[in-house]
């Protein structure tokens, strides 16, 4: 009501578990893990064409990646700004979000932040690709020797 965000983080699913706590902790306990979830389940009609439910007609067994952490001694959470972190590819090219057009997008304007923080010019049009290869750079560490104080022509891969 008052414009501000309920939840200020979200997850993009990036998670990671050693071998043997899936095994000796997670697999043990699956059978416990799931949830019923009512939902609109397509079915064939009596002239066996596609039907969709307008209205939740079945039930499934859900379970979510978020439900082993409870069994966890140990979790940790990083948190990190979304346009360094997560650019999603899931829709079509041309599309305005999550496409290969806004990933390459998102990408062009850090590495371009990681030049200009490192002392480097980029020349030309500001769409035209910059990349940093990450056997250069994983975070825009180690940039300054290379190129504080030159002049950059966009495109470039910077390897």
């Amino acid at each position: 009501s008052n414009g501000r965000l309920v939840f200020g983080a979200g997850n993009i699913c990036n998670h990671f578990f050693s071998v043997d706590f899936l095994t000796e902790v997670v697999v043990p306990k699956m059978s416990t893990m799931f949830h019923l979830a009512h939902k609109k389940i397509p079915y064939a009609g009596e002239d066996g064409k596609p039907v969709k439910p307008e209205s939740n007609n079945g039930v499934k067994l859900e379970a979510f990646i978020f439900d082993v952490f409870p069994m966890s001694s140990r979790i940790a959470i990083l948190e990190t700004f979304r346009e360094e972190e997560f650019a999603p590819v899931k829709n079509a090219p041309g599309t305005a979000s999550d496409s290969p057009d806004s990933a390459r997008s998102m990408v062009n304007l850090l590495c371009r932040k990681w030049v200009e923080k490192a002392g480097g010019k980029i020349d030309g049009d500001a769409n035209a690709v910059v990349e940093v290869s990450p056997l250069v750079s994983y975070a825009g560490e180690g940039l300054t020797e290379r190129v504080a104080g030159k002049t950059i022509s966009a495109p470039c891969h910077l390897e």
